[in-house]
């Protein structure tokens, strides 16, 4: 924005420009109370609204797993589902695609990871229509690792967002990464972890934040930002953030365009810098985008391998090969055997489905599979992690759920044309299940 000074950096015949890309995840768990769901929407998710409403030149890519779409869609929380829809319509927001129920996708089967893109992508587009169209993913917790990357873009997603600490390479301000995954390629794109956590811990304010972004243009080069969060970090967890920070930085971010024709009826000006008249002046030289529109922005830059890694990982629990400490830390038991219950969950749940054979077999398959959707969420890890979480009662409720899962399925099996070897062995895997829901219970009485 042209202020009375003679000091403006050109480039190219215009100003260099960063360009903020805001992500913002809004996520609450399948089992989720209804008090505590109506607190967060009136304390982050309406008020949020609201913000992006009044600010239409505001740009934002919207991650919202369709677990909670269905949540708020159930509880009669229209308000919110048809003001994305509206705000999507008009090109103000992008909407990117993740796992249905939050699960950790490298830490479960493919077909799993294929099943809860797919579900999402179904889900979402039925409540947002023709407006949901992501081109990016959101892996939950944005856990990474290599066997998540054939699924995402064989589904059509042309990029993928990651943690900063995930960045193998130098990092990259001007141009866009890409992961290889048989014939498709993927652009990766990596969140500035320290700028983003300093937002969520309100650490830095509004102020400090446009001041960093000026700081961050770089010489003659445009140059790029990324930052992502969870939306309930704005009303829920920091009250007022919402306006005390977005407000105020979306206002300070208008777009206050001055053209050679308005330049020139400031005669002194016009004679003075005569030469510069052609530059386009952007107020603050910073300007919102999507993060799909980076793509169209910078180049391509190299093909990457990025580190097994979360946004909540650190640089010694990668050295330390632990790349998911909040939902599989390899020293801690409670995780050892929730995911052993798991993943004997979803084995019978397959078998159930394969050896369906008639319709009360299929009902009770259909039952545990549906069911079995919804227990791959991560809240229940995530409570039992110990960094600082613990909290018992979260911890069992998923636990009930994987146990609603294992009755429906095992009923499939028995009630099928499966040989009585075959479901004498899937009783055992119940008994050896029962043996470690009984484990983790005593662990909840006893910690």
């Amino acid at each position: 924005m042209y202020n009375g000074s003679t000091k403006h950096v050109f480039a190219k015949g215009r100003l260099t420009v960063l360009y903020w890309a805001q992500l913002l995840h809004s996520y609450q768990p399948p089992t989720q109370l209804h008090g505590v769901l109506a607190k967060v929407y009136e304390e982050s998710y309406l008020p949020l609204l609201e913000v992006f409403e009044k600010h239409p030149h505001a740009k934002v890519t919207v991650n919202i797993n369709a677990s909670l779409t269905e949540l708020l869609a159930q509880h009669g929380y229209w308000r919110f589902i048809e003001g994305l829809r509206n705000l999507a319509e008009r090109g103000q927001i992008e909407f990117t695609g993740s796992g249905k129920y939050h699960p950790i996708l490298p830490l479960i089967p493919h077909r799993e990871m294929e099943r809860q893109i797919s579900q999402n992508r179904k889900a979402n587009r039925y409540f947002f229509g023709p407006s949901y169209r992501p081109q990016g993913f959101f892996p939950p917790e944005m856990c990474y690792s290599r066997d998540i990357v054939e699924p995402i873009a064989s589904t059509g997603h042309r990029w993928i967002i990651l943690s900063g600490v995930a960045c193998p390479v130098q990092w990259p301000l001007d141009v866009i990464h890409e992961i290889a995954s048989d014939d498709d390629r993927l652009a990766v794109f990596f969140r500035d972890d320290i700028l983003s956590n300093k937002i969520a811990f309100q650490t830095l304010g509004p102020q400090g934040f446009l001041d960093h972004l000026e700081k961050s243009r770089r010489g003659r080069e445009d140059t790029y930002i990324i930052t992502a969060m969870d939306s309930e970090t704005f009303g829920h967890h920091l009250r007022d953030w919402e306006t005390l920070f977005l407000a105020e930085v979306y206002e300070e971010l208008v777009p206050r365009r001055e053209s050679y024709d308005h330049i020139q009826q400031t005669k002194e000006l016009a004679a003075e810098h005569r030469g510069l008249l052609e530059a386009v002046a952007v107020s603050r030289e910073v300007q919102m985008v999507t993060v799909s529109e980076l793509l169209d922005l910078f180049p391509t830059g190299q093909t990457v391998e990025p580190k097994a890694s979360s946004w909540s990982t650190t640089d010694g629990d990668i050295a330390a090969g632990n790349p998911y400490p909040l939902w599989l830390d390899k020293d801690n038991e409670m995780h050892r055997l929730q995911w052993e219950h798991t993943n004997l969950c979803i084995e019978l749940v397959h078998r159930a489905k394969e050896r369906a054979n008639n319709d009360e077999t299929r009902r009770y398959a259909d039952i545990a599979r549906g069911l079995l959707d919804r227990a791959l969420h991560s809240d229940q890890f995530w409570w039992a992690s110990r960094r600082p979480m613990w909290d018992v009662n979260l911890i069992h409720r998923g636990l009930l759920q994987q146990s609603e899962v294992l009755v429906n399925a095992y009923k499939a099996i028995n009630a099928s044309g499966a040989s009585q070897d075959e479901k004498r062995e899937y009783y055992y895997r119940v008994v050896v299940a029962r043996d470690l829901r009984d484990k983790i219970v005593d662990k909840l009485f006893l910690q």
